[in-house]
């Protein structure tokens, strides 16, 4: 992925980006550093922290990056998936409610939501939510779209 800009966030920018975390996500970033990359011929943005890319913009909207997620641990936001489903997900495969052992039940449709594997917390993907968090287990049906995974150019960008 090629840089087309690069630029430090104004303060009132990093107040806001730290109160979406905060807020969607129980998280708290806490960085010396903010910077905005975008890229070429894609919609990314990514906010580097400290010089890892530990947010990005979906849709306009702040959220944790896979590696942002494993650096922060939210609480928030989480469907969590079993050992069968690992390597689908970490495919970019959207989530099916088979593979769900559990998800919070603060999800409502369309809300960014974390991908995480149920033995070690590890977070897989980052997608978009199709159904309510307490109707995510089941026996059919896809309940989350896919939007960033392990091993995608997003994940695999450094600053």
């Amino acid at each position: 992925m090629d840089v087309k800009s690069r630029h430090h966030l104004r303060s009132d920018a990093v107040s806001e980006l730290e109160t979406a975390l905060e807020d969607g996500l129980g998280v708290t970033a806490d960085g010396d550093t903010y910077e905005l990359v975008e890229f070429e011929e894609t919609d990314w943005e990514v906010v580097l922290i400290d010089g890892e890319p530990r947010v990005a913009y979906f849709d306009d909207e702040p959220f944790l990056t896979v590696r942002g997620a494993n650096a922060y641990d939210p609480d928030r936001r989480l469907v969590t998936v079993d050992a069968g489903a690992v390597s689908f997900v970490s495919d970019g495969a959207d989530v099916m409610r088979p593979g769900i052992t559990e998800a919070t039940d603060d999800i409502d449709p369309d809300d960014l939501v974390v991908i995480a594997e149920e033995s070690h917390g590890k977070v897989l993907a980052i997608g978009r939510a199709r159904v309510p968090g307490d109707e995510m287990a089941g026996d059919e049906g896809k309940v989350v779209d896919s939007l960033h995974h392990v091993g995608d150019e997003l994940y695999e960008f450094s600053g």
